[in-house]
């Protein structure tokens, strides 16, 4: 029976080693062990091999008897025992080949959940650039070098994600450049009268909640810009009635979302549950 332990253990020689042996006389095997320094202290994250008849309370027990504390004690599968530089590199791949996945990749890499659940969660955010914002959570506190872990992978996709995002919209075999035009709470990209793309928002009487945004391009024109004007459009046409956020709820699949924001320079905070992606935009931030 596999668990993931994660504990803090004072930073003096031999205690690792006393931990080791205390495993040892229990029968429990260390399978996997990373190590975390912080100033005084060490954060040690293991996956142990158990006894069939241990849980969680065993398992305290033991650990707190070596000197541990702040322990934290999960089920997990052979999956825990990935190589930890491999399980980075295949994340920036799945997020590269599938940007809206990048809450639950992140939240799988690090053993932390995207949704908000009771109980006293540490919270590890990542900034795409200077535009989008990812949030996961979980009980144990990530340390300082997850976090840089964190940050250095945020870099690699914005990087990445930069590069692919055209910087104009794209030429292709369809000619003409769309006219926005806005009536009310909405903006449509018309193209010799015919719609390409439109965005409307939904007022609400209260402007603290999020006013509801919803989307759509001609697949015929994706890549050329005009998710990212419509987005940026509406986005002013919320502040002007009076908006302080909006929001924007897409398929968990949709590949278009994180760059769009990215390409629009505004800040989002990007969530994923089940099968929706929601994107929240502070307006009152946008410039005139």
């Amino acid at each position: 029976m596999l668990w993931r332990v994660r504990a803090d253990l004072p930073d003096r020689p031999g205690t690792l080693a006393g931990l080791a042996a205390a495993c040892g006389a229990s029968g429990v095997d260390i399978k996997q062990v990373q190590i975390f320094p912080e100033h005084d202290r060490v954060t040690d994250d293991l996956v142990l091999s158990t006894p069939q008849d241990w849980g969680p309370e065993e398992i305290e027990g033991l650990v707190a008897g070596a000197g541990g504390t702040e322990i934290s004690v999960m089920r997990c599968g052979t999956a825990a025992l990935d190589d930890q530089p491999t399980r980075y590199v295949n994340a920036v791949r799945s997020i590269i080949a599938q940007p809206a996945s990048f809450p639950d990749v992140a939240a799988h890499l690090f053993d932390a959940d995207v949704a908000v659940t009771g109980g006293e969660l540490d919270v590890l955010e990542m900034s795409v650039g200077p535009a989008a914002t990812i949030q996961i959570r979980r009980t144990p506190p990530f340390t300082a070098v997850e976090r840089a872990r964190a940050e250095a992978l945020a870099e690699l996709v914005r990087e990445v994600l930069h590069v692919r995002t055209p910087p104009v919209p794209m030429t292709g075999a369809i000619d003409g450049d769309p006219e926005f035009v806005t009536e009310g709470g909405a903006i449509s990209a018309l193209v010799s009268g015919l719609v390409t793309g439109r965005a409307t928002v939904e007022v609400l009487g209260h402007a603290a909640d999020p006013w509801p945004v919803d989307l759509w391009v001609d697949p015929a024109w994706h890549r050329r810009g005009i998710g990212t004007r419509l987005l940026s459009g509406i986005a002013r046409v919320a502040r002007a009635h009076g908006a302080e956020e909006i929001v924007l709820t897409a398929p968990s699949d949709s590949q278009a979302v994180l760059p769009m924001v990215l390409a629009a320079g505004m800040r989002g905070r990007i969530r994923m549950a089940g099968e929706s992606l929601t994107v929240r935009i502070a307006v009152t931030e946008l410039r005139v």
